[in-house]
């Protein structure tokens, strides 16, 4: 006897991820697609997220890009708009762009503490405001539509502090309280709202860090598992969060970061 496979979590739903056009949005999107999700991947770099479009149509799945710098309110509204546009609706937003600047807390200036905060926390409120907005309004043309759901992108050092990088453990910090104050203000019109908290993951910004095999055993001493995270391993878990596996989660921050806050230790 055959038995019939399990229906994608996610057909008909349509999403939008920022920052998508590489590293762990792009790790979103293709989990996003592999659940049967069409998405817009927003990224400033919109060459970038063309091509990742291409990587994605040449698998299968169906994409869009849009430029999007997150920090304009302008932008996240035109790639919700974008998404509304070519497929009808918005279910799904992962707001996961972000960016990192390190220097010694004495020394780090004001504009770099700033650009931190702007993309990476206010980017995050700008994008979700403007989804949950197109969201209620769907609610309100069609009680029948099932519920949104909205995937912040955290992370370890949300509280786990570098003394290096100030602004980005201040900005996912906010992340983090943002999150639970969205799960509690969009509760009411069925709209969901978690985050996800990576490690060390394998990225561009990573490579930039991990530059030789001492830097890289410094990365795998505070990793129990003993390995440095894939961005579909957070994909997964965003795909996860997105869909109706997750229906009574709201207000939750997950890590996905091989053990490393269980071990609470920092190289």
């Amino acid at each position: 006897m055959s038995v019939a496979a399990a229906a994608p979590r996610l057909a008909g739903k349509v999403a939008v991820v920022t920052g998508g056009a590489r590293g762990i949005g792009l790790g979103c999107a293709r989990s996003l697609c592999k659940e049967g999700a069409k998405v817009v991947l927003a990224d400033v770099d919109l060459a970038a997220a063309q091509r990742s479009v291409g990587e994605l149509a040449a698998a299968g799945h169906t994409a869009a890009a849009v430029k999007c710098d997150v920090r304009l309110k302008a932008d996240c509204e035109a790639a919700v708009k974008a998404a509304v546009t070519q497929w009808g609706k918005l279910d799904i937003m992962v707001a996961n762009a972000g960016i990192v600047k390190a220097a010694p807390f004495l020394d780090m200036t004001e504009q770099d503490f700033d650009d931190v905060v702007s993309v990476n926390l206010k980017g995050v409120f700008l994008t979700c405001q403007a989804a949950a907005r197109q969201m209620v309004a769907q609610k309100g043309a069609d009680p029948q539509w099932g519920g949104g759901a909205i995937v912040t992108m955290s992370s370890v050092n949300a509280i786990m502090a570098i003394p290096t990088i100030a602004g980005y453990n201040a900005s996912k910090g906010g992340v983090n309280g943002l999150t639970r104050c969205m799960s509690l203000a969009l509760a009411p019109h069925g709209i969901r709202v978690n985050s996800v908290g990576p490690g060390s993951i394998a990225t561009d910004v990573l490579a930039s860090v991990a530059t030789d095999e001492a830097a890289r055993n410094r990365i795998l001493s505070r990793t129990p598992l003993g390995r440095i995270g894939e961005p579909d391993e957070i994909g997964e878990v965003v795909a996860f969060l997105a869909s109706d596996s997750s229906s009574y989660m709201t207000g939750q921050v997950l890590y996905v970061d091989g053990g490393r806050l269980a071990l609470n230790y920092t190289v």
